[in-house]
């Protein structure tokens, strides 16, 4: 076989499927195009010299083939086994929310105007919004559907606005599972626990986005800079991914607003000597996140004194001092669905707008609940 990169016929089998070449001294598939053509086909289930020739429908792969023999070596019967190809899948949702995004209306640059302190960094962590979640109030004590959660979220947002410092750099923290469920199902995407959900998905990622957008656009009001940090949740995993997209494509052309495009389920963001981590807090408990943070910013773990970890998840306030760093996780202003009811699960209801010096760390932060804006117009 001669080798792709050089054209030397001067090749050399590896183990593995790979291939050596003396000349350049480069490695390489040794199965060449038309074997490795032939391993896509089979992976889709078409082999024909094997007896497989029942193609998986796009965005599955086959899984395995089990065949019946007759004595003659005839086929008899056949089972073609599938499974859904994430790589395929993923690549086409991405693809999908791109194409979806791009028609999406571009708001034009805002000029900025006023006198913003500097060494100040204002923070406002949203908390488990579960937009999409149905609470009738006689079974769990109070009702919450879509037109309360857009009314609540929207009115907090802006109370914490007006009592926040005139900070030039502000961030809005999405810190997971802002949709109440991620597809057309209302189930949990990894254990398919069944939701009591309002509306239809089309209609929950609308006033998702909506609230979303207004506390940003609130945040402008204040700030010269708005940073958008949006991570996935257990409930939103690919919904979120979506909404990062989609943000991007709205606030491309304003100058003063950055979306965090990563979807890495731990993310960060420095400030003098204050290094801030974020995580939903589902796929790793406390204890675990000083490690993680000194281990995937080393750099900014030395250069830093004040560190924190901003989490969700929980629907409970609390603050842990660990080795390093602080761990916080933060209420939820959504309401109780009938599981957390029947399931004994309490917790207060707010959300909070925390102040940040450069060089201190945390020196101020405001608070609003939910029950100042239940009734609001």
């Amino acid at each position: 076989m001669k080798c792709p990169k050089c054209g030397s016929a001067d090749t050399f089998r590896r183990g593995g499927m790979r291939g050596g070449c003396k000349a350049c001294r480069r490695t390489f598939n040794w199965m060449g195009e038309e074997a490795a053509q032939a391993v896509e086909l089979a992976r889709s289930g078409y082999a024909p010299e094997h007896d497989m020739t029942h193609t998986a429908a796009p965005g599955f792969a086959v899984k395995g083939t089990s065949t019946l023999y007759r004595d003659d070596g005839t086929v008899a019967q056949q089972w073609v086994k599938t499974t859904a190809d994430a790589e395929m899948r993923l690549a086409a949702m991405v693809t999908a929310c791109e194409s979806l995004a791009a028609d999406l209306p571009q708001l034009p640059p805002r000029r900025a105007s006023g006198a913003w302190r500097t060494d100040l960094l204002t923070v406002y962590p949203i908390g488990d919004p579960h937009i999409g979640m149905y609470a009738w109030g006689d079974e769990t004590g109070e009702d919450w559907d879509l037109g309360i959660a857009e009314r609540v979220h929207c009115g907090a947002m802006a109370e914490l606005v007006h009592a926040a410092p005139a900070t030039e750099q502000a961030i809005v923290l999405n810190l997971g599972d802002l949709f109440h469920y991620d597809g057309l199902a209302a189930v949990t995407p990894r254990s398919g626990h069944n939701l009591d959900a309002d509306g239809r998905y089309a209609k929950m990622i609308d006033v998702g986005i909506k609230i979303l957008r207004q506390c940003i656009e609130s945040a402008l009001t204040k700030h010269k800079a708005v940073h958008v940090m949006s991570l996935p949740g257990n409930h939103d995993e690919s919904s979120a991914l979506f909404l990062s997209v989609a943000l991007r494509h709205i606030y491309e052309r304003e100058p003063r607003v950055t979306i965090e495009a990563s979807p890495a389920l731990f993310q960060y963001f420095r400030w003098g000597r204050v290094l801030l981590g974020a995580h939903h807090g589902h796929t790793a408990k406390a204890d675990k996140l000083p490690g993680i943070m000194a281990t995937d910013r080393a750099k900014d773990w030395g250069e830093t004194l004040h560190r924190h970890w901003l989490t969700g998840h929980i629907h409970h306030e609390s603050k842990k001092e660990l080795a390093g760093c602080t761990v916080e996780s933060f209420n939820t202003l959504a309401g109780k669905d009938a599981y957390a009811t029947n399931g004994g699960w309490r917790s207060g209801r707010s959300m909070q707008a925390v102040i940040y010096h450069r060089e201190h760390g945390e020196v101020a932060r405001s608070k609003v609940h939910a029950a100042m804006f239940a009734e609001a117009a």
